[in-house]
């Protein structure tokens, strides 16, 4: 909000707090899912998002704002998000217009709403009864790396989605191994894991194999780790 007496910083944030109920409360954090909302970079504290306005915005009988401080439902889709899982139980003591009973609704969660104000509440109302959640729950949750089933390099070559003797170059094309039976690979001087040969051709302390190595699949370079993802695909 504008500060138009000048004698302070212009207002260009909201606080959210984000608490736990005791020391030894546990909390959900759903990492997997910030990062990939924000394309697979790590979410930041601060959020950039939008007033509601538009056609999100409630209007009442003569076309004005019907809530002062309606939020927008990105805010909440993101906090929503972050922070809990299907089927979980949302408390909004102070639901407004029902965005987060809305946000709730969409994303499968269940919710509590309390609203003293009549007007408000019949808004709310109207607005939860419009919303269904998705009909494939599976498409709302990102699973945890660690909750993944582990897939050894080994398993590829064994499957035969690739082969012993087949060739393996970084996006670049500047190194190449060869895949060994055993589920090692062989570059040069140097022979290892995925891993291991990726670091070692790089020079460079740590590789993720499953991403560094990429292969020609109908005329196109794509990562090792599509093979894996395959493979925990028919293990699901």
């Amino acid at each position: 909000m504008p500060n138009f007496r000048g004698r302070r910083f212009t207002n260009a944030h909201e606080t959210l707090i984000w608490a736990a109920r005791d020391k030894d409360a546990k909390y959900r954090f759903n990492y997997e899912a910030m990062k990939t909302l924000n394309d697979d970079l790590q979410m930041r504290s601060d959020w950039t998002i939008p007033l509601c306005t538009g056609a999100e915005r409630l209007k009442n009988a003569e076309g004005k704002k019907a809530h002062p401080t309606q939020k927008p439902e990105a805010l909440l889709y993101r906090t929503i998000l972050s922070s809990t899982d299907v089927g979980d139980v949302i408390l909004d003591p102070f639901l407004g217009t029902g965005t987060t009973g809305a946000v709730a609704r969409m994303l499968d969660r269940r919710y509590i709403g309390l609203e003293r104000d009549e007007e408000y509440a019949a808004l709310a109302r109207e607005r939860l009864t419009g919303i269904e959640p998705l009909a494939e729950p599976s498409l709302l949750t990102t699973p945890a790396k660690r909750e993944q089933p582990r897939i050894p390099f080994g398993w590829v070559v064994e499957r035969g989605l690739l082969k012993a003797g087949q060739t393996l170059t970084d996006q670049q094309r500047r190194h190449t191994a060869r895949v060994r039976a055993d589920g090692t690979l062989s570059a040069a001087d140097f022979r290892g894991s995925i891993h291991q040969v990726g670091a070692h051709v790089q020079k460079a302390p740590a590789c993720n194999g499953w991403q560094f190595w990429h292969v020609e699949l109908d005329d196109n370079l794509v990562p090792i780790d599509l093979f894996r993802q395959k493979l925990r695909a028919e293990l699901h």
